[in-house]
């Protein structure tokens, strides 16, 4: 049985907290064990309303529990850097929620430490973790859709008059809430070998990004188009074309559908392939960090440290281009 904390209390939070219980209830060895928020009041009430054994009214109080052996990481990206290391610094492993930290440096810091300490450290980004992604990988692998040559993807929301998106302090904008999706989308497809990156963006009035264009070119000639936009609902579909077929997914931030179309009956039919059941789509990042705890590992295999940097390093730079950054970098 392994316990299992929430630092931080708000929807993702409670999110996560759905995830436990439905993992419990179908025999996984997970303890809702602890929630941490600066207001007690508020994290007794997340323990009783989510089912949570203990309730703190600080992060630093929760941390020293020494029953706490997994915590969720569920605050603004402004602040992950510095909850991660309060976590390693205390020996407890780490799931923190995408982005990974609000820039690079900040991610490179705290997993040397993570790596120093022994103390496992990964992102959830859960889109790193889910079946699609094998289901994906197996179409193009099998030549089903001939040779990939370009992706499309995109995701939108209307929440820019949310406090963590508008504001810079809180590392706002749409790349990291957002674009994050569709850039890891791109990554497990195309890998990581870019050669060139080239983005534009619109701003909101406090100065962070509001819609989002990147173009990626892969060494092999291959581009992935992407978009992301926090003041509106973009259709979230990701679309592999390749040289005899294409593939579209349903939803890049939690696919539900792969459907694919060839040039066998002209692309007239698609055959849809639904992905497995979940809880919430949450279940296998946790999955994840319990194997790697049974096994010793301090990363996991779906998101390692590399590919978590990478992606805050792009992130970074396009951030600079279009002349954003956050007021303490």
């Amino acid at each position: 049985m392994t316990n299992i904390a929430i630092l931080g209390a708000g929807s993702i939070a409670r999110a996560m907290a759905k995830t436990l219980r439905g993992m419990k209830e179908q025999g996984e060895e997970v303890c809702l064990y602890a929630v941490a928020s600066r207001d007690f009041n508020r994290a007794q009430a997340f323990a009783d309303a989510e089912g949570f054994r203990k309730a703190y009214g600080s992060y630093e109080e929760m941390v020293c529990d020494p029953a706490v052996e997994l915590v969720y990481i569920a605050t603004p990206h402004s602040h992950h850097a510095a909850h991660v290391r309060l976590c390693v610094e205390h020996g407890k492993a780490v799931l923190c929620e995408k982005a990974f930290t609000a820039n690079a440096a900040q991610a490179q810091e705290v997993l040397t430490l993570a790596e120093d300490r022994g103390v496992l450290v990964t992102e959830a980004i859960w889109t790193r973790y889910m079946p699609s992604r094998e289901i994906i990988q197996a179409f193009i692998t099998k030549g089903a859709i001939g040779e990939p040559v370009l992706l499309t993807a995109n995701l939108g929301y209307p929440v820019a008059d949310r406090e963590r998106i508008k504001q810079p302090e809180l590392a706002g904008g749409s790349l990291l809430d957002l674009g994050v999706y569709p850039l890891n989308f791109a990554f497990m497809v195309f890998g990581t070998d870019v050669v060139q990156v080239e983005g534009t963006c619109s701003k909101l009035p406090t100065g962070v990004d509001e819609t989002d264009n990147i173009t990626l070119t892969f060494g092999d000639g291959r581009q992935a188009l992407l978009s992301a936009c926090c003041s509106c609902r973009m259709n979230r579909r990701g679309t592999i074309y390749g040289t005899a077929g294409y593939l579209e997914v349903d939803n890049i931030n939690n696919p539900q559908t792969i459907t694919l179309y060839t040039n066998a009956d002209n692309y007239a039919h698609g055959t849809v392939y639904p992905v497995p059941k979940q809880i919430t789509g949450y279940e296998y990042e946790v999955i994840a960090c319990l194997d790697a705890l049974k096994n010793g590992r301090i990363e996991c295999p779906e998101m390692p440290h590399q590919e978590t940097l990478r992606m805050m390093r792009l992130m970074d730079q396009l951030r600079y281009s279009w002349g954003i950054r956050y007021p303490f970098e």
